[in-house]
This record gives structure tokens, C-alpha cells and sequence, in this order.
């Protein structure tokens, strides 16, 4: 869509999706489960809907981190608690999440349930061929509650973007430590802490470097250049792209419905000291509004 509803919409659902890694709910329902530390609960709450898979499957699908950052933690995870257990585990915690964060009074409310019925179709009609990620998640089945519907739909949207900005790196020949050097080049991450919680070794993280220089990306400062601005846009561009379906589906006037609604859970989000400092999904500015 030519009005940037897929970016507008990614920018109000990232933060919500977000709750799942940094909620204390979350991070009970982890250790409930038998899930030994952070990254243990990260990567179970989120390749739970693969099933059982090996740690090389949840690198290809993730594609930034370090395989021995996934091996640390799968397959050992699924020992503790099986994928329909953690899955379940998942549901509560986030219904539970949200309904203290944003309030009953809200997550009671029409417009709440509105607001998750109309990202539950929009996710139902993402496209979901060659996106794993995206299609593991859409087939979950439907929550009753509205807050636990609106986090798994928000989720399988996340998901579906995130899984055509991985097939866009691909294509453009953009390995997995050189999208985390051009994103903090372009001042969208931090490096450090995209280093260190993805687990490259430093030896890793200048090589890429090293190698984007070589292509004429980055400067000797580690500033984009004008070759590395352009070719950050272009991938920017053809992950939104690339992400339209579900917002063409649902029409202009109901997406731009949706991102009404969701902008306030978003600014709750931002505002609660939840997300960490370092940004690793790259937002730069809170929700604005659409087409502002």
C-alpha cells in the first residue's frame, strides 16, 4: 500500500508483540516451565509454535543469531516443557500481561475486542508461503480472550514482516552479522548490544564490518555511506513491501481503524520501562500518526 499503512501498523504492534521477551509475565511463565534463564525462555516462548525442532532450524528462522546462542538453550528446552505446554504457558502469560499493563476497564472494552478481531483477519490473511515463521503462527487456533487473541494475531503479523525481511537480506546478499552492523550504522540498534545478546564474537562483528566496508557500505567512522543509506532504504522498502498483504486485505479505512486502536496500547508499551535500552528491533521514534 502506497500510504505506508504496512510500517504505520508495524510501529503500534512491535511493542505489544514485544511484551512476550520483557514482561515479568513472561518471565514467571518461563520459569514455571522449568526454562533455565532468559534466553532459555526467549527462544522457547518463541519457536514454540515449530514444534520440537532442532537449534539449526530456529538460527535459519531467527537469522541473527549465533548458532551457539540457540544451541545453549534448544533443544534442551523442550526436555523442561513440550511446545503445546509452552504455547499454553504463552497465552496465559500474555493475557495476563496485558490486562495489567493497559487495565481491565481496556482489555474489557468494545474497542479492545474490536481492535483484536480486525488484526486476528488481517493475520488470517497474511500470505504465508515461504514465511515459517509467520505460517507455524497462524495456524495456532483462535483465543476466546480478546487480549491473548490480539497478542497472538499481533504476533503472526510480526512474525510475517520479520519473515520477509530475512528473505529481502537474503536476496540482497546481507549476512546475519552485517544486518545487525548496518542497522546500528543507521543509528537503529545499538552495536554493542546487538553484539553481545545475538552472542558474535567480536572477531565476527569486525570481519562484517570489514566486509561492508570492502563493498563500499560503511565508512571508516562506521557510518553508513551514501551506498550503505541507499541500500538500507531499499531493503526498509521492500520488507514494507513485502509486508502489505494482510493491511490489503483488511481495506485502508480498517487497517487505519486498527492502528487508531493500537496506538495507545503502543504508547503504554514505551512508556512502562518494559523495553530494554539499546532497541533491538530497530523502532527509532514512538507510533506517529498515520501518514504524518
Amino acid at each position: 500500500m502506497a500510504d505506508g499503512m504496512a510500517r504505520a501498523l508495524w510501529e503500534r504492534y512491535e511493542p505489544v508483540h514485544d511484551l512476550v521477551y520483557f514482561a515479568p509475565e513472561a518471565h514467571r511463565a518461563a520459569d514455571a516451565l522449568g526454562m533455565r534463564g532468559f534466553w532459555m525462555g526467549y527462544f522457547a516462548l518463541r519457536a514454540a509454535p515449530l514444534g520440537p525442532v532442532a537449534p539449526s532450524v530456529v538460527t535459519g528462522c531467527f537469522h541473527v543469531f549465533h548458532p551457539a546462542r540457540v544451541a545453549r538453550a534448544l533443544p534442551d528446552a523442550w526436555g523442561h516443557a513440550a511446545p503445546a505446554e509452552v504455547l499454553a504457558a504463552r497465552a496465559e502469560a500474555m493475557d495476563a500481561a496485558m490486562t495489567r499493563l493497559f487495565g481491565q476497564d481496556v482489555t474489557g472494552s468494545a474497542e479492545f475486542a474490536e481492535a483484536a478481531d480486525l488484526a486476528w483477519e488481517a493475520a488470517a490473511a497474511a500470505d504465508t508461503a515461504g514465511r515459517v515463521l509467520a505460517a507455524a503462527n497462524q495456524a495456532l487456533r483462535r483465543p476466546d480472550r480478546p487480549a491473548a487473541r490480539l497478542w497472538q494475531a499481533l504476533t503472526t503479523l510480526r512474525e510475517h514482516r520479520g519473515d520477509g525481511h530475512v528473505a529481502v537480506l537474503v536476496s540482497q546478499g546481507i549476512g546475519p552479522v552485517e544486518a545487525m552492523v548496518l542497522k546500528a550504522a543507521a543509528g537503529e540498534s545499538d552495536g554493542p548490544f546487538l553484539r553481545e545478546t545475538r552472542k558474535w564474537d567480536p572477531v565476527d562483528w569486525a570481519a562484517a564490518g570489514a566486509r561492508l566496508r570492502e563493498h563500499g557500505l560503511l565508512a571508516s567512522d562506521g557510518t553508513l555511506t551514501p551506498a550503505g543509506t541507499a541500500l538500507r532504504a531499499e531493503v526498509e522498502a521492500l520488507t514494507d513491501a513485502a509486508a502489505e498483504r494482510p493491511w490489503t486485505a483488511l481495506g485502508t479505512d480498517r487497517a487505519g481503524r486498527l492502528a487508531g486502536l493500537l496506538e495507545p496500547l503502543a504508547r503504554t508499551v514505551e512508556g512502562s520501562g518494559l523495553l530494554p535500552a539499546g532497541n533491538p528491533v530497530g523502532l527509532t521514534r514512538g507510533a506517529q500518526p498515520v501518514g504524518g
